[in-house]
């Protein structure tokens, strides 16, 4: 997740806790912001352009796998054709 989402995220919390409570945690926003890290990045997550780079691979895998389907089929006639 991109670092400036985080720190937007981290402000709009801060911002909702009421001044009293601000005054009580003192870097309220830099421990959120640094929790909200901590567990985003143990998330299992990819980028749009990572997920399109796989779909694109696994499109052109699945291209070949029929390519090669079809060669078998094609040799398994032959052979049949020979007997």
């Amino acid at each position: 997740m991109d670092a400036k989402k985080i720190e937007d995220i981290a402000k709009q919390i801060n911002d909702s806790i009421p001044s009293g409570v601000k005054d009580f945690a003192g870097n309220m926003e830099q421990r959120i912001k640094t929790i909200l890290q901590q567990q985003l990045s143990k998330l299992d997550v990819v980028t749009h352009e990572e997920l399109d780079v796989q779909q694109q691979l696994l499109l052109r895998l699945r291209q070949r796998v029929e390519q090669l389907e079809q060669q078998v089929q094609q040799l398994q006639q032959g052979t049949e054709n020979k007997d």
